[in-house]
């Protein structure tokens, strides 16, 4: 190694003795590269054949078998069977502009419910109505859900209300048909983040009819939260009881939370009269009553996982619902 030393004998920087002393360490950093896709290309030819066929081709002799490359492993491919069961799960995912979190959940989804046989059908409730008159239409996730009720086919006969950045990791985890009344998946023992006894945010098992026993949830709901501890009164209110996990020993390690509050921030704004209206129960609204337009919908594969993709207008009504807009 040498040193450059500037005019008043002040070391600048440490140059690689042999090195032309204009080389800078970004002209290194690309020969590093090039050489290993050289190196990359060089181990693929000679694993597939070519180096080997190329050399006979000039009459060289190539010492040894030829290797074979490693196989390439299997995209996992998994046709629904009857055998699976006679109920058939409509996965309800409310969401907006989390592109990098959906490339994960949707294969991590189709593979998990596969490999406990359950026929599904995932369904991503994208809320495209940004903007009306100049303001910004804030998220809805309860309306996205009520919409994805009435648009999920009729093939299925119950729903998992199911945010996009939570992953289950622990197959024992029950997504079966919840005869008996509302299944939690991510209970309060389970989720990584919220803990008290009545949460039944994050992913909740419901039959089709106690959903519209409960009259879905309430659309007044704009911006983050409250929506799921107002469905939790509605469901005491409809007489149903919840259910929770048992005998899952994973704690907190049971899900895989995507979401990092570091550069996606919660839109937990309180306007007007919401900060009152959080609170009430809303007695009159809910699936009957929501409003909104299937822009388009397609089918799409992700990671080879199939899912249909709503793309959905909500209707925001700012005599009744002021805060559901920024200005």
């Amino acid at each position: 190694m040498t040193c450059e030393e500037d005019k008043h004998g002040h070391r600048s920087r440490l140059i690689p003795s042999g090195l032309p002393r204009k080389c800078s360490v970004f002209h290194l950093f690309v020969a590093c590269l090039l050489l290993g896709f050289l190196s990359l290309l060089w181990l693929q030819l000679s694993c597939s054949g070519d180096v080997a066929r190329a050399a006979r081709g000039q009459g060289q002799e190539t010492p040894g078998p030829s290797r074979a490359c490693p196989p390439e492993p299997p995209p996992e491919h998994w046709e629904e069977d009857e055998s699976w069961g006679p109920h058939r799960l409509a996965v309800l995912v409310p969401f907006r502009e989390r592109f990098e979190e959906l490339l994960v959940f949707v294969p991590h989804m189709h593979r998990f419910l596969s490999r406990k046989k359950i026929q599904h059908h995932i369904y991503v409730l994208n809320q495209v109505d940004h903007f009306s008159l100049g303001a910004l239409h804030r998220f809805n996730r309860a309306a996205l859900i009520n919409a994805g009720f009435l648009e999920s086919s009729n093939s299925t006969d119950y729903i998992a209300m199911h945010d996009v950045d939570l992953l289950p990791l622990n197959e024992e985890l029950d997504y079966g048909f919840p005869e008996t009344g509302p299944f939690h998946v991510a209970s309060p023992e389970l989720h990584p983040l919220y803990h008290y006894k009545t949460y039944v945010g994050g992913i909740l098992l419901l039959s089709k009819q106690h959903y519209q026993l409960c009259n879905g949830m309430s659309n007044r709901f704009w911006g983050w939260g409250r929506e799921d501890d107002e469905f939790y009164r509605r469901i005491k209110g409809a007489g149903l009881q919840l259910f929770r996990p048992s005998g899952i020993t994973t704690g907190y390690k049971t899900f895989r939370h995507l979401h990092d509050p570091a550069w996606r921030k919660r839109d937990q704004k309180r306007i007007a009269a919401q900060k009152q209206e959080q609170f009430r129960v809303d007695r009159e609204g809910g699936l009957s009553t929501v409003k909104y337009r299937v822009d388009s919908r397609a089918a799409l594969s992700v990671g080879g996982a199939p899912c249909t993709v709503l793309n959905i207008m909500l209707d925001c009504d700012k005599a009744a619902t002021p805060w559901c807009t920024f200005s």
